[in-house]
């Protein structure tokens, strides 16, 4: 897995970990930790998640190809 992979995955990690706490406890790290959900820095922080949402899309082949040789 390359570096850009490597990003990708970690930041949707954190993105979904950022969901789960709002969804149980109403509660938004990013938010809290980056100055509100209108923050300048919060909002790049959700948008470079949302990128690196769309760009897991590319993962998808080399999943298929992975479960397809076992």
């Amino acid at each position: 897995m390359n570096g850009l992979n490597t990003t990708a995955l970690v930041l949707l990690i954190i993105g979904g970990i950022n969901w789960l706490l709002v969804g149980l406890f109403q509660f938004d790290l990013v938010a809290a930790l980056f100055g509100g959900q209108d923050g300048i820095i919060a909002r790049i922080i959700y948008v470079i998640v949302g990128i690196c949402a769309l760009y897991a899309f590319t993962f998808i082949p080399a999943v298929k190809r992975r479960h397809a040789v076992e």
